[in-house]
């Protein structure tokens, strides 16, 4: 079986599309992002409907904004984590704290920003726990994983050919951070190194962040 992976630039948040026997969709990028993405589907020649699943990895403003929009022109079901389902049915909108100098000034800057960041709420399909989902289901081979620390309620997509969609579990490349590791915001340090390992631990070869390009997983087994 093949996979095919594309990159959906919506916004400043880097969603993807995973096709396999079936087509599953990460993130949704911030608001208005749905007429770039009709178009990107168009280029790919993939109908919407076709998209089964989107699976959020968090529920900041970047990754939730357009999940209405998405949800309406695919019909998929929604998944999100229990910790953060409210977030994206009463379009809440937390800001992180900083990682570092860098995060400490973007999360100032994100806190002023908030007031504009206004998106629709959406339902949710499917809340997910802290443990594996498995995609099998939706004609994926691979899992879910509750990988927090980031946010509480963060999950990444592991397939098992070693791919991992991370959401902001971690960063490559500016204004973020300079090349690939820790993201610049986030909850906790320590546990989004916990999460770090339990993806090595559990096979991934390569994190597609949602901020930056894909980098090789040996990277944070070198932070760690």
């Amino acid at each position: 079986m093949t996979t095919e992976i594309h990159k959906l630039s919506l916004g400043i948040c880097n969603c993807y599309l995973v096709k396999e026997e079936g087509l599953v969709i990460v993130d949704a990028g911030p608001p208005n992002q749905v007429s770039k993405l009709r178009m990107e589907l168009q280029t790919l020649s993939i109908d919407p409907q076709d998209i089964s699943l989107m699976l959020i990895t968090h529920g900041h403003y970047d990754h939730i904004g357009s999940v209405n929009a998405v949800k309406a022109l695919t019909n998929c079901k929604v998944a999100i984590n229990h910790h953060e389902k409210e977030w994206l049915e009463q379009a809440l909108r937390p800001m992180p704290p900083g990682i570092g100098i860098w995060g400490a000034v973007l999360s100032v800057l994100m806190h002023g920003m908030t007031p504009f960041m206004k998106f629709p709420a959406s339902s949710v399909d499917i809340s997910l726990e802290d443990k594996e989902f498995p995609l099998h289901p939706f004609g994926i081979n691979g899992k879910v994983l509750y990988t927090p620390g980031h946010t509480s309620g963060s999950m990444s997509l592991l397939l098992e050919t070693g791919e991992a969609f991370v959401g902001d579990l971690a960063m490559n490349g500016l204004p973020m951070r300079i090349g690939p590791g820790m993201p610049s915001v986030g909850d906790n340090r320590n546990t989004i190194k916990e999460s770090w390992k339990l993806l090595l631990d559990s096979g991934a070869k390569w994190i597609y962040p949602a901020h930056g390009n894909p980098f090789p997983a040996d990277v944070l087994k070198e932070a760690l």
